[in-house]
């Protein structure tokens, strides 16, 4: 058969200390890491999406998603070596893989904790955590590393993000240390110069293209603008707020009265901490911070002073369902994210618990302070080392180290009861009808009825630290660990009917059969047995004592055992041995399930991992493994009906898990199993709200008639206003209709005042028309005559430069003319020189010809040199001719222009005079550097000073302490005489306490052993009781039937005239009293029982009478025991008070060595 396929439906839990923990892809998405990958989370449907981590994954480090909300980036750890995945995100479709660079192509050997996407989303950043942080920039979609950066960090984390609108320019802050970068020429280089002194920056955000806001360890808020300071400042811690909005908690606070009083005494002795910048987030209107546990600050932009300045508070709801609901506050928040269109904000916190809170649309419903929401509901925030189902209800219960009992439901993915307790939960088991739990606490076991609303403890068993209990398939037993005895209790009388003893170690699992006749246990020693509960006694075992059992689980016909532990297999164990190991390959098994149909076997791995098989067990490695958790798996559970599989972990995480079939088919059982809807209630609680309906019910009467009668004098007030109203508005209307007509006059006479002004003023802009023609006219003909001057001047220009080219032209030929002769009869002679010294200089003749030639090249690149430059001479003159002639042109245009340029150069020079003012404001600025830096230079000489001091008061104390050396020693000596002789009383305390626990020990068996006489008697008494019971009942049976007898044989008598009706009524005596078996021998029978019942009745009184006599006995050896302990009790004290004064002579002894090093 194919080995079955899981599928992840739905994942319970968050992981903490990731860098950008939880962040939008979309309006309504939030993905956060969860196991070893992350999880998509509608906020509104509350629809949930897993998807795994690569193989050997041990969890996510870092998460950031890009600006366009399409891409995410993963870094996480896989076989010891970091890889960084970026995903194409794709509604309603799993992520798809896009790059994943792994250790060979990352610059550092640690997986980064923070990332970055740039705004065109092509860039990315990472950072490695201290104390070597590592900035490396790259461009993922092909691959290549661009620049890196190393940078020395004490401790603490790091972060590193991108300006929102520049590519190149990326921030990274950590402790110590806030640097602006900027990518160029292949290299970050650094822009801001880091002033005044390091801070611990734990947060940044950027808020424009130039702003960051920064958040340190000391509560402070820095806003730099270009890397230079411009605003800071503290906030205060803060506090919860003592009134809460709801009455829900004010009801609970009046029921857990001495916790709160308690919690608040505490806090009110302690002073305030240090507030924490731990988390910013930028948005439109601003930012919102984090300063203290379970608290987020909204501040927003102002035109005062005060750049930012407070607005809102939002609160971490204080959670109802804990013992102490105030510290449920005291969780920091790690990370901060804003949906894209800042209508919702999600927060992660340090204990894996993820809020929201929808931001107010206007001022007016903003409120100063406001809660938060549960992003989904409460998750588990530690290692969950309880999980169990039920057959009634499609409900899962878990338990966990953070005191928490949760019950989900599995089909719906919902949390339907959850409830924190004072001590740690170890072990969970739920009841078949799913109606009740066990929970192994720490101090105790509890018995729980899960109500409607909440978990109510019915009975309490004194089973300390008990990590594993289970009902019977029943429910009309359960079985509780106590150490190395399983004991066995009733569910309905809560009875110990029996004690289970055998195991040599701790026992670490239980399993019970289908029809609950059978039970299989293991321990830590290698044990595995199956136990008989008819008879109390083991059928089988198996023991393997190098193995430490973790986990068992038993088929549905009882009869094949699976195990895992610390030997790295899977055993199937059947008939009281090992039929088949499956290994492990260099991993632990810590869990094991098994399907109900017997064909799919699932087993947990110390990775965190998955692996399911089919049955029978494979021979080689033939199994699908799925990456899950990020922890170890500590519990893992199949459904009655095979269709999900349950799984928890170390790290706190649930898995829901839809099982298939290799061909993707869901299995199916032969009976479906209708679910049971039904909760229990408490009565106390129906008559609590019956009576609160009832006065709320009268409230709401009250209110009606109190609403009523209010409306009825606002009615009459109302109406008197309206009649006062009426009144002062018709006087008002008079008033107004003679203002009306005052002003009506007033305006006829102003209509014929405009009037005449207009006519006045057509005349006058009349007359202004006139004499600006006029204007004009005379400025056109001035043009005019400018223009032809100007005309003149050209022409007279152009004759010029016309006559001056024909004059450079015939000097370019006579030069010409004048060159060629004079090259020309040089080379005459130097042919002639030639000739006259061929016969004397032949060896030099290919030099000679080498110069000739180098000279025949020179003259002719000077006469090319020479008409080139004539040449462009003639171009240039073209050209400047050509351009006076556009100069002619453009004077007019200038003409007109230049008013403008006026203008413009004014302009000019008042900008010239602001830019004077800015670099006066500069140099101001650095000659205040320049005087912080010689304080800063005269403040670190007056520390060298200090120190030079602080080095001579060393010196002294160092002679006080060689004195103090020779007290010391002195008193050492006498030290050491004193330990001599109490090292000999203590020896001898020792040996009269070891006979003392001896006789300790002998009473404990005697005592257990006397126990277990007195519940022997006691189950025998009950049976005589019984017997005696029926026998008691017999002789009732017998002196009725007598009765009856008697009464008839009196009527017999009656007839003792008429024999016929006598013998009648004998015969009917007969046939009623007498049958064929009533003879003697039953008399003489009952005579015996009677007989042998006094017998053993006088045997156990007896017996009793003794036993009480031994117990008496038995008391007063142990009271002279404890009187004896008592006696003794002063020896323990000063045995103790010299074992303190022992180990202070070594204390004194390393100070005196240490003292005598420094002196030498």
């Amino acid at each position: 058969m194919a080995a079955a396929v899981a599928e992840p439906v739905a994942v319970f839990g968050c992981r903490p200390g990731v860098g950008g923990g939880v962040c939008f892809v979309g309006e309504r998405e939030v993905l956060h890491a969860a196991g070893t990958g992350c999880a998509r989370l509608h906020t509104e449907h509350g629809q949930q999406a897993f998807f795994p981590g690569r193989e050997k994954s041990r969890g996510v480090q870092a998460l950031a998603v890009s600006p366009d909300r399409r891409f995410l980036a993963v870094s996480e750890t896989a076989a010891e070596q970091p890889v960084l995945t970026v995903y194409e995100l794709a509604a309603g479709q799993p992520p798809r893989r896009r790059r994943a660079l792994t250790a060979a192509e990352l610059p550092a050997r640690e997986a980064p904790v923070s990332l970055a996407f740039s705004p065109d989303c092509r860039g990315l950043a990472a950072a490695t955590g201290p104390p070597e942080v590592l900035l490396a920039f790259w461009l993922w979609d092909k691959r290549r590393l661009l620049a890196t950066v190393r940078l020395q960090a004490p401790g603490g984390g790091c972060q590193v993000s991108f300006s929102p609108q520049d590519n190149a320019r990326i921030c990274i802050t950590g402790n110590g240390f806030f640097k602006l970068l900027k990518y160029s020429e292949g290299t970050l280089k650094q822009m801001n110069l880091q002033k005044g002194k390091p801070q611990n920056y734990l947060c940044h955000a950027w808020l424009s293209e130039e702003e960051v806001v920064c958040g340190t360890d000391t509560g402070k808020l820095m806003l730099f603008e270009n890397g230079e300071l411009c605003w800071q400042t503290s906030i205060e811690y803060r506090k919860p707020p003592k009134k809460e909005g709801s009455t829900t908690t004010q009801e609970y606070e009046r029921y857990s009265e001495v916790s709160c009083e308690l919690a608040s005494e505490d806090n009110g002795s302690q002073q305030d901490p240090v507030p924490q910048i731990s988390a910013v987030a930028a948005y439109s209107k601003g930012f919102a911070c984090s300063c203290s546990p379970g608290v987020v600050l909204l501040f927003e932009k102002t035109e005062e002073k005060e750049v930012y300045k407070e607005s809102q508070e939002i609160w971490v709801p204080q959670d109802l369902f804990t013992t102490v609901p105030k510290q449920s506050r005291g969780q920091d928040i790690t990370c901060i994210c804003f949906s894209p269109s800042e209508e919702t904000m999600v927060v992660n916190t340090n204990k894996s618990q993820l809020y929201i809170f929808t931001m107010p649309s206007t001022d007016l419903l903003k409120e100063q302070s406001s809660h938060f929401a549960y992003l989904h509901f409460p998750l588990h925030s530690a290692s969950i080392t309880g999980l169990d189902i039920c057959i009634r209800r499609p409900i899962v219960a878990t338990c966990s180290l953070d005191r928490s009992v949760r019950i989900w439901n599995y089909k719906t993915n919902t949390l339907e009861l959850y409830k924190e307790f004072q001590e740690e939960a170890h072990a969970v088991s739920l009841h078949p009808t799913g109606l009740f739990c066990l929970v192994g606490f720490s101090d105790k076991l509890r018995f729980l009825s899960l109500l409607y609303e909440d978990m109510h403890v019915i009975k309490e068993f004194a089973v300390r630290r008990c990590e594993e209990c289970s009902f019977s398939n029943g429910g009309h037993l359960f079985a509780a660990a106590n150490g190395n005895v399983i004991q066995i209790y009733s569910s309905i009388t809560f009875e110990n009917t029996n004690n289970l003893k055998g195991h040599s170690g701790k026992i670490r699992a239980v399993k019970w059969s289908a029809d609950d006749a059978k039970f299989v246990s293991c321990d830590t020693h290698g044990a595995v047995y199956e136990w008989n509960l008819s008879t109390g006694k083991r059928e089988t075992e198996c023991v393997l004592r190098s193995c430490i059992y973790s986990s068992i689980s038993l088929s549905s016909d009882a009869k094949i055992i699976f195990a895992v532990g610390s030997d790295q297999t899977l055993k199937e164990i059947s008939e009281s041995s090992i039929q088949h190991e499956v290994p492990a390959f260099d991993v632990d098994y810590t869990a094991v399930a098994v399907s109900h149909s017997k064909n799919m076997v699932f087993v947990g791995t110390s990775l965190g991992t998955i692996r399911a098989m089919k049955y029978p067990l494979p021979l080689r490695r033939d199994f699908n493994e799925y990456q899950a958790h990020a922890g170890a798996v500590t519990k893992m559970s199949v459904t009655n009906d095979d269709q999900f599989l349950l799984t928890a972990s170390e790290d706190g995480s649930i898995l829901i898990w839809k099982v298939y079939d290799k061909e993707g088919g869901v299995l199916k059982r032969e009976k479906e199993v209708e679910y049971a809807e039904e909760v229990l209630i408490m009565r106390s609680d129906i008559e609590e709200k019956s009576q609160a309906m009832l006065d709320l019910q009268i409230r709401v009467k009250e209110l009606q008639t109190e609403n009523d009668y209010q409306l009825r004098l606002k009615d009459m007030n109302y109406n008197e206003k309206m009649k006062e109203l009426k009144d002062i508005f018709t006087k008002e209307l008079g008033s107004l209709k003679t203002k009306h007509q005052i002003l009506q006059a007033e305006k006829e006479k102003q209509e014929l005042q405009h009037q005449s002004q207009l006519s006045e003023l057509m005349n006058k802009q009349a007359k202004e028309m006139q004499d600006l023609e006029s204007e004009s006219n005379q400025k056109l003909l001035m043009e005019n005559e400018k223009y032809q001057e100007l005309q003149v001047k050209s022409q007279r220009m152009q004759e010029e430069y016309e006559k001056q080219l024909h004059n450079l032209e015939e000097s370019k030929s006579r030069t010409v003319e004048e060159l060629t002769v004079y090259y020309e009869e040089k080379l005459n002679e130097k042919t002639v020189l030639l000739e006259e010294a061929e016969e004397d200089i032949r060896q030099q003749l290919q030099a000679h010809e080498e110069i000739r030639k180098q000279i025949e090249e020179d003259e002719d690149q000077e006469i090319l040199d020479i008409k080139i430059k004539y040449e462009k001479r003639l171009v240039e003159e073209k050209e400047s001719n050509l351009q006076l002639k556009g100069e002619i042109g453009v004077m007019n245009k200038r003409l007109s222009s230049l008013q403008k340029e006026l203008k413009e150069r004014n302009n000019d020079i008042e900008e010239m005079k602001l830019e004077q003012q800015k670099l006066q404001d500069v140099i101001k600025s650095l000659e205040k550097d320049i005087v912080a830096l010689k304080t800063e230079i005269e403040e670190r000489a007056n520390t060298i000073q200090d120190k030079e001091k602080h080095i001579n008061d060393l010196k002294k104390k160092n002679q006080e302490l060689e004195k103090f050396k020779f007290v010391l020693d002195h008193r050492i000596e006498q030290c050491k005489k004193q330990i001599e002789s109490r090292e000999n009383d203590i020896e001898k305390m020792n040996e009269q306490i070891h006979e003392m626990e001896g006789e300790l020990e002998r009473f404990q068996k005697e005592s257990t052993h006397l126990k277990l006489n007195i519940t022997q008697l006691q189950q025998k008494l009950k049976a005589t009781d019984h017997s005696m019971h029926r026998e008691r009942q017999k002789k009732q049976n017998m002196e009725a039937l007598i009765k009856r007898f008697k009464m008839d044989l009196h009527n017999c008598v009656g007839f003792i005239q008429d024999y016929k009706k006598l013998k009648y009524g004998i015969r009917e005596l007969y046939t009623k009293y007498v049958q064929q078996l009533d003879m003697v021998e039953t008399e003489e029978v009952d005579v015996d029982l009677q007989k042998e019942y006094t017998r053993q009745r006088e045997y156990l009184e007896r017996n009793l009478a003794a036993l009480k006599k031994k117990v008496v006995k038995d008391q007063e050896v142990h009271q002279a025991a404890y009187v004896r302990i008592m006696q003794m009790l002063p020896f323990h004290t000063k045995r103790d008070g010299f074992r303190k004064e022992t180990e202070e002579f070594p204390f004194w002894n390393r100070v005196t060595d240490g003292a005598h090093n420094d002196n030498t």
